[in-house]
């Protein structure tokens, strides 16, 4: 298998991306692509399309868009620099850099969130694809990461900690982590 790499989502992963949410929905899980109750009809539309080439280009487009300031989105949602853990033409999962955060995001969500298919969990991509990103999140001014993860989920907290993260808060279940971007971060902005 080639060498995973964070890239722009791209049409050349089609048929992996349908069977990671094939995995995702047989597992229960809904990831945010996929969330039928996602506040943008344009993204449910999209989604609904992406079976056939031409409905997932479309996608692609949409989630390559929305990291542009100039983007139009729906309130409450923020520009967000979609990425793509991909090796070849296998997708392994999906990462999210956000700024500014809204206070919604501020709580839960934070600048940084990610999520790898079910199959392929376990085998240090989640870890490796933070790590990628977090050179990116600095270019983007971001310095130190909010990450937040819910106390149960003992792998995410695992690949936080990983990547330099540093508890600094509880808001019920929700663990909020700061994680440097850059070699001069002391965290708390």
């Amino acid at each position: 298998m080639p060498v995973p790499a964070l890239v722009p989502p791209t049409t050349t992963v089609h048929d992996s991306f349908l069977a990671a949410m094939a995995e995702y929905a047989a597992r229960g899980e809904t990831p945010w692509y996929a969330n039928p109750r996602t506040p943008i009809p344009e993204l449910r539309e999209l989604r609904a399309a992406s079976h056939t080439p031409a409905g997932f280009a479309a996608f692609v487009a949409w989630a390559r868009s929305i990291g542009s300031p100039d983007a139009r989105l729906p309130a409450g949602l923020v520009p967000s620099l979609e990425r793509w853990w991909v090796a070849g033409d296998a997708y392994l999962g999906r990462l999210s850099i956000r700024t500014p955060l809204t206070d919604a995001l501020r709580e839960e969500g934070g600048n940084i969130g990610y999520d790898v298919r079910p199959t392929a969990r376990g085998r240090g991509h989640a870890t490796a694809m933070l790590a990628a990103a977090l050179p990116a999140a600095h270019r983007l001014g971001v310095d130190p990461a909010l990450l937040t993860v819910d106390e149960t989920n003992a792998a995410s907290i695992a690949v936080v900690e990983r990547n330099g993260g540093r508890l600094f808060a509880r808001a019920g279940t929700t663990l909020k982590f700061w994680v440097p971007t850059g070699l001069s971060s002391t965290g708390g902005n």
